[in-house]
């Protein structure tokens, strides 16, 4: 399994779009100002949902910059490439969206102002939604059934 994934620090991510060589340089070096937003979740925890509501939040309810603007650019994912390299000389306030777990953080969120908002569900509801996404994805390893996928939660072996 362990080809399947990229590794680093003993977490595993998917396959696409991720390199140990940027989520060692945002562990290091990236750095939150203190006008940021970080949401923070736990995969298939709601996460598009709660970046929606931020974003009418920011809008004040308007729909035009919801709509006109993709996702993932309004919230770019920190720990992909991607939105790495689009956060880190972005100006202004920055809403940014992980699902990093603590130790992987950029150093610098400890000595920042910025707002982190974490969002938690029930994890059983975590554990269906993602054994439905991983078996339609192919970001990473399929599990072959349900109970696959539980062990998997349940050693951390999964996204």
């Amino acid at each position: 399994m362990s080809d399947e994934y990229v590794w680093f620090e003993g977490i595993p991510f998917p396959f696409v779009g991720f390199s140990p060589e940027y989520l060692r340089d945002i562990k290091e070096n990236f750095v939150l100002k203190d006008e940021d937003v970080l949401i923070l979740t736990f995969p298939k925890s709601g996460t598009n949902w709660l970046i929606e509501i931020i974003c009418l939040i920011y809008s004040k309810g308007g729909t035009k910059w919801i709509q006109s603007v993709p996702i993932w650019e309004r919230s770019p994912w920190l720990e992909t490439s991607q939105g790495y390299k689009f956060l880190k000389d972005k100006e202004g306030p920055r809403l940014m969206t992980s699902h990093l777990p603590i130790h992987l953080f950029p150093k610098s969120v400890f000595k920042s102002k910025a707002k982190l908002i974490y969002l938690l569900r029930n994890p059983r509801d975590v554990l269906v939604s993602g054994y439905f996404f991983w078996t339609i994805s192919n970001l990473a390893k399929k599990p072959e059934s349900l109970e696959q996928y539980l062990d998997w939660f349940i050693r951390g072996n999964g996204e």
